[in-house]
């Protein structure tokens, strides 16, 4: 029997043939009026043919490009669907982005309407079309503020005024094409201007068809939820969030944001959670503070569950006196520990970047199901992934179904597939580097390794530190270490034409004194090229309000020591 999504051509087209499969299913749930709100299936599909009759109305047509700027939240995911219901072109962007940013984005991508959120980041968006070329449409879900001449402004409640025919509508959808370009999603910028990623259809349905198959694997209910707390914006959570984990059954719950998480893990108990490696650092770091201040045999407990755990994955084999305590630990430490996350967890997906074996160990050993997945903007986003009964974490898992890979000659990861973009947006020559072959590999710039089948990413192509004795060295595999250290909050190594690395180092509240310390001890592990032979302390976190940090938490390297060149010198 053919899924939805196995039938399905478009986006949107999935959505509402979910919709018509079972109408009164819960799809989404969210935060509203001081109180957790449903919404089903059949509500779901009915604002998409709102919005987009209205969106028509207002003379948005098929191929125009729609900026939509928006905090998670159920209107996101309409409005998504409903540009691309028209043939229309979704631009996500982050709340983040300063209005030099939203310049930028309006200008490459050309849009001339936009969907915004709150009154704020219209605001925002306004001031960045002014920089541009200006903006015909503005269409904001909370009252907007004043809009400059040549601007029209609707309201969202416009759009729920008069039903739509949804029949009608979804009787077009069918005819949209896999291959009609669904979105541009921009890239982080951490390697310069942000590119516009042109993903069809085709891309995102490969990414949902190749999960399906290993989500039936696991021990989930027939409504299983999913705790949403990464932006929308990003590719990865508009994939899974968006479109593959609703086309599975699960109901989409989103967080009321990271200051009240461990809060809706223990309300909502998810099953499946997708999130970015800085979050689990910073869980870890909590985890570890509170088991501190406890201290005594419960801390002493909480360890030897953790000694005991990597035992167990690791090797060598636990006695038969170490499996007995090893089930004691399970109820003394690991249940808890899993308690906090809402006790019914089945997978805990970490993508965005790499993640680092011995902080993915530390909760694979206190009983929490985190696996690592692999993948890029330009890929739909996903590549590979771990699975809970094979979870190698010193790998990114295997090739999705569908998905093929290979090393080039100089170590590059190379991917085809479904799942690879169309190009860059107004950028040929980024194209024709990145996609190259027919069909076409796409070139991630990812140094790899295949091991059983299994990818290893090592560095990125481009990060190679070449220093003045001509050894070339990875930094990120001294960052990671550094960062891994209770000491380091932050760290970006440089050494670009030096004798030696160096280091910028953000260090963890009320731990200064203890980075020489934490420095020395990262030394020991790695070979003398490598060392860091210099580092000093800088004043600020990496954030994303100072420019220094992605949305998805991921630190700008190339920013940061442009920012520092001067720091940087006089560590030489």
């Amino acid at each position: 029997m053919t899924t939805a999504v196995e039938a399905a051509r478009s986006l949107p087209g999935l959505l509402f043939a979910l919709a018509v499969e079972a109408p009164d299913r819960p799809m989404l749930g969210y935060w509203r009026e001081g109180g957790w709100r449903r919404m089903s299936r059949g509500e779901f599909a009915q604002k998409v043919a709102d919005v987009a009759t209205g969106l028509r109305r207002l003379g948005v047509t098929a191929g125009e490009r729609v900026l939509l700027v928006s905090e998670n939240r159920p209107e996101f995911i309409i409005a998504d669907a409903a540009i691309m219901a028209i043939g229309a072109v979704t631009v996500p962007t982050y709340v983040t982005n300063t209005v030099t940013d939203h310049a930028h984005i309006l200008r490459d991508s050309g849009a001339r309407a936009a969907v915004t959120s709150t009154a704020a980041l219209a605001g925002r968006v306004l001031e960045g079309a002014a920089q541009a070329s200006g903006l015909d449409l503005l269409v904001c879900i909370e009252p907007p503020p004043p809009c400059p001449s040549g601007t029209r402004a609707a309201a969202w409640s416009e759009f729920e005024a008069v039903p739509a025919d949804i029949a009608t509508l979804i009787a077009e959808v069918e005819q949209i094409p896999a291959g009609r370009l669904a979105c541009l999603i921009y890239t982080s910028g951490t390697g310069g201007a942000p590119k516009g990623v042109m993903l069809p259809h085709r891309a995102m349905l490969s990414n949902c068809i190749s999960v399906h198959g290993l989500l039936r694997q696991l021990d989930l209910p027939e409504n299983p939820r999913y705790l949403s707390f990464l932006p929308l914006s990003h590719a990865y959570e508009h994939t899974v969030g968006g479109f593959l984990l609703p086309s599975f059954g699960a109901e989409v719950v989103f967080s009321r944001g990271a200051d009240r998480l461990l809060a809706d893990f223990a309300e909502h108990q998810p099953h499946i959670v997708t999130a970015v490696p800085r979050l689990f650092e910073v869980i870890r770091e909590r985890i570890r503070s509170q088991v501190a201040k406890e201290g005594g045999w419960k801390e002493r407990l909480f360890e030897r569950a953790i000694a005991l755990g990597l035992r167990r994955i690791d090797g060598p084999r636990l006695s038969l006196v170490e499996r007995l305590e090893d089930a004691v630990l399970d109820r003394l430490v690991r249940r808890k520990v899993l308690a906090r996350f809402g006790g019914r967890m089945q997978a805990m997906v970490s993508g965005g970047a790499r993640l680092d074996p011995d902080l993915s160990g530390f909760f694979i050993a206190l009983g929490l199901p985190v696996i690592q997945g692999y993948g890029q903007t330009e890929a739909g986003p996903v590549i590979s992934c771990n699975v809970p009964w094979d979870n190698q974490r010193r790998s990114v898992g295997r090739p999705l179904p569908g998905v093929t890979v290979k090393i080039a000659e100089d170590g590059e990861l190379l991917v085809q597939g479904m799942l690879v973009m169309d190009g860059y947006w107004n950028n040929p020559e980024a194209t024709a580097s990145s996609l190259q072959g027919d069909p076409p590999w796409l070139h991630t710039g990812d140094v790899a390794e295949l091991q059983d089948g299994r990818i290893h990413i090592t560095d990125r192509k481009r990060d190679f530190l070449k220093l003045k004795g001509g050894d070339m060295v990875a930094p990120a595999k001294i960052e990671a270490l550094l960062a891994g250290e209770p000491e380091i909050a932050q760290v970006v190594a440089g050494g670009e034409g030096l004798a030696g690395v160096v280091a910028l180092i953000v260090p963890a509240e009320g731990r200064e004194a203890g980075v020489a310390d934490a420095v020395k001890r990262v030394n020991a592990k790695l070979s003398t090229i490598e060392r860091i032979r210099r580092f000093t302390a800088v004043p600020e976190p990496f954030t994303v309000e100072n420019g220094l940090m992605t949305p998805t938490m991921k630190v700008k390297r190339r920013q940061v020591l442009e920012r520092y060149a001067a720091e940087v010198a006089a560590l030489t």
